[in-house]
């Protein structure tokens, strides 16, 4: 569902993959209008990250809620267009690397001179300048070079994550930074530039990490936080995972021994106070281990459940999708394209009540947009015509 917080703001996207079309993914949820500008023919390459018709599933959920604009920004006409949107707009969002955009003539010193109220977020891999700043970068890098990769994977046999962790943090952060540009800018009348990347969003979001390193010079890996955390993740019988967090009240300790049935471990010597369980916390994994592989994943999950223990099956995505909670809460969608028929989605991150709802919108086709954008910015349909006859633009699906 989108709700009517920014149905005012108009978002000029010139983006591709995941950042910035995740950033205004967000502020569409918000009831901005996106239009995404997209390079004939093929548009944004994201369209065709894996199989399925008419455009990816990835592309599909970053991408709803948007109009597409299919233009050539290297032609002059086509920057034309671009410059004239911009100059109407309240966000111009781009990542592009480094000195692209300037050279299209869509830099920040430009457009801030057409539009000064406008909020122009810059989003990159390793920053705008700087030595890494030419380094071409994809979601696997910033993870890695972040250190966030370095607290997921055992080093000794290391392997890349399954999910673009960076890559969604960063566009988070850049929509959080664009809010706060439009914030600021309902007190100053001035936009701003709001920028960010793969490595400044990721160390960002590991900070509590990165602040224990800083504090002591010790360098943290994977299980680190798993033994201050008190967590645990068992198979059971039948062979499916649960997880178990106790955290810092000794409550919950205490609750999980109780459910184990092995309350002797709170008086042995290794496992006594939470130092102690810390230092020894793969002595209490064996401990464990074979307990939770004497019952059931149903089983435990209700004994553990009577005793006030925080624990959940630890699911696949499509037992996630199936599970009860996620069901009532309405925490997936679905929206109809004409062209593509009926598409499925998890909804937006959060709720807002009292707020007008109105259901999603699907994500467009290459150019699906273009001629009606057009038009609302005074250009004929003889006009429009002949710009795609030239190759300026691209038409979508009559």
């Amino acid at each position: 569902m989108r709700v009517a917080a920014l149905t005012d703001i108009t978002v000029v996207e010139c983006s591709t993959y995941v950042t910035g079309p995740y950033a205004t993914a967000l502020l569409a949820d918000l009831g901005a209008r996106v239009i995404k500008i997209e390079s004939p023919p093929e548009g944004d390459p994201y369209r065709y990250f894996a199989p399925g018709p008419y455009f990816s599933s990835n592309f599909a959920h970053l991408n709803r809620n948007k109009e597409s604009l299919a233009l050539d920004l290297k032609s002059a006409q086509g920057k034309k267009i671009c410059v004239d949107l911009v100059r109407n707009a309240d966000v111009f969002v781009e990542n592009f690397r480094p000195g692209t955009a300037e050279r299209l003539g869509l830099g920040y010193e430009t457009l801030r001179s057409l539009n000064p109220r406008l909020v122009y977020c810059s989003i990159s891999a390793f920053g705008r300048s700087g030595p890494y700043a030419e380094k071409p970068g994809f979601d696997t890098l910033g993870q890695a070079m972040s250190g966030l990769l370095s607290v997921l994977t055992d080093p000794e046999e290391p392997k890349v994550m399954g999910v673009a962790l960076s890559d969604y943090v960063t566009g988070f952060s850049a929509g959080y930074g664009i809010l706060g540009g439009l914030l600021a800018r309902q007190k100053s009348g001035q936009g701003s530039k709001v920028e960010t990347s793969l490595l400044q969003a990721t160390l960002s979001f590991i900070g509590e990490t990165a602040a224990g390193y800083l504090r002591t010079g010790a360098i943290p890996n994977r299980i680190d936080r798993v033994k201050n955390a008190h967590a645990f993740a068992f198979l059971t019988r039948d062979k499916l995972p649960l997880a178990i967090h106790c955290s810092v009240p000794e409550k919950f300790w205490l609750a999980l021994l109780k459910a184990a049935d092995r309350v002797d471990l709170a008086e042995d010597p290794r496992f006594k106070t939470r130092d102690d369980r810390r230092k020894n916390y793969e002595e209490l994994e064996k401990e464990l281990s074979p307990v939770f592989a004497a019952r059931t994943r149903k089983e435990w999950l209700q004994v553990l459940e009577a005793n006030d223990v925080p624990a959940g099956p630890l699911y696949n995505l499509g037992e996630v999708l199936e599970d009860p909670q996620v069901r009532h809460l309405g925490l997936t969608e679905e929206v109809e394209h004409p062209e593509a028929g009926r598409l499925r989605f998890v909804g937006a991150p959060v709720c807002y009540h009292g707020l007008p709802e109105e259901k999603s919108g699907p994500p467009p086709l290459v150019g699906e947009h273009t001629a009606a954008i057009l038009v609302e910015f005074g250009y004929s349909p003889a006009a429009i015509e002949e710009l795609s006859q030239q190759g300026i633009v691209q038409l979508g699906p009559k």
